[in-house]
């Protein structure tokens, strides 16, 4: 069961801010130091046809974050986006794959509702339920796409399975997710 809700933007509480921090598509790649190296982000990689992201985190948590964030910055300049709204979702998966994929996927289904697009995210928990099903609690502040005001790039049509990886690698996590464009 999927569940999402708007909320004010002053009753977020702390969110992990992403605006104006995030990097700009290509400028991860420009460095030549290893991920591991990185406390968190995300660099583009390539891909004859759709878009191609690594994302890495300190925690599973702050993955999640930073694999929706790479997700919005394929679709427009998230340092443009100002953190008006919030949006609260809960998604459940049977492993981290099928979790992230549902995760993803509702933002993308939040967006394509509402129209909306976002700058910070923050997971407030994944826990493990019956079964082995995982549940993931989490927070998306963005606004409403304005195309005069947003550097608009390409729309994501949908999040796959296609190459999907999520691993933990030397103490960090680390994705790699493909999104349909």
């Amino acid at each position: 069961m999927t569940e999402w809700t708007k909320v004010p933007a002053w009753r977020a509480g702390g969110p992990v801010d992403r605006a104006g921090s995030n990097p700009a598509p290509g400028a991860i790649n420009a460095s030549k130091k290893w991920v591991h190296e990185l406390a968190g982000g995300f660099r583009f990689l390539e891909h004859t046809a759709d878009a191609y992201v690594e994302v890495w985190g300190e925690t599973l948590e702050e993955l999640f974050e930073y694999a929706a964030i790479s997700m919005f910055e394929v679709m427009v300049d998230t340092r443009s986006v100002e953190p008006k709204y919030g949006y609260d979702v809960k998604v459940s998966g049977m492993d981290l794959e099928n979790l992230m994929y549902k995760w993803l996927e509702e933002w993308l289904i939040i967006h394509s509702i509402e129209n909306v697009v976002f700058s910070k995210f923050k997971v407030f928990n994944i826990v493990k339920g019956e079964e082995n099903t995982l549940t993931i609690l989490g927070k998306g502040w963005g606004e409403p796409l304005d195309y005069d005001r947003h550097d608009v790039k390409t729309e994501v049509k949908a999040v796959t399975y296609s190459n999907m990886m999520i691993r933990k690698m030397d103490g960090k996590w680390l994705a790699r997710i493909v999104f349909d464009i």
